[in-house]
């Protein structure tokens, strides 16, 4: 199988989209992500997946810490900054979690302590120990195949 193979399969897994943030001497830096997931309920343990060449690699390394900001529908703009998909400078403002930088409207925001770094492949591994969660009743923003998308809810069958 070739490369674009490969990335086509693993784009037919409908996933969230995330901001994965990190602090480093008062500058955030951030990444848009869908390779995340929950590892453990006790300790409650999460894992990012950081591409070798990507700019927030080493940012995580140093700070230790990171936060996972899971977006909401109407903030697929933020993805699209985060990926560098847009020309234009934006300004994106951070709130804080535990003291760590949070996107503001996300319907997830997951504060986390790294705990362990794993190297597989072209990617690391960042464990990170959740050390404080704010949820927000909105709709996700969805990936998959190459497209953003949204949930749409389905309706009751009346008979």
């Amino acid at each position: 199988m070739d490369d674009r193979q490969f990335r086509t399969a693993m784009g037919k897994f409908a996933t969230g989209v995330t901001v994965i943030a990190t602090e480093v001497e008062g500058d955030i830096h951030g990444m848009t992500a869908n390779a995340f997931m929950s590892v453990s309920l006790d300790p409650k343990l999460v894992v990012v997946s950081i591409g070798e060449k990507a700019k927030i690699l080493n940012k995580i390394k140093e700070s230790k810490i990171f936060t996972v900001n899971i977006l909401a529908a109407d903030q697929q703009e933020l993805s699209m900054i985060f990926a560098g998909q847009l020309k234009e400078h934006k300004e994106v403002v951070f709130e804080r979690l535990d003291g760590k930088p949070v996107l503001a409207g996300a319907v997830a925001q997951v504060a986390c302590e790294v705990s362990a770094e794993h190297v597989e492949g072209d990617h690391t591994l960042f464990i990170g120990r959740v050390t404080d969660i704010h949820l927000e009743d909105k709709e996700p923003l969805v990936f998959y195949s190459g497209k953003y998308r949204s949930l749409v809810a389905e309706q009751p069958v009346t008979i």
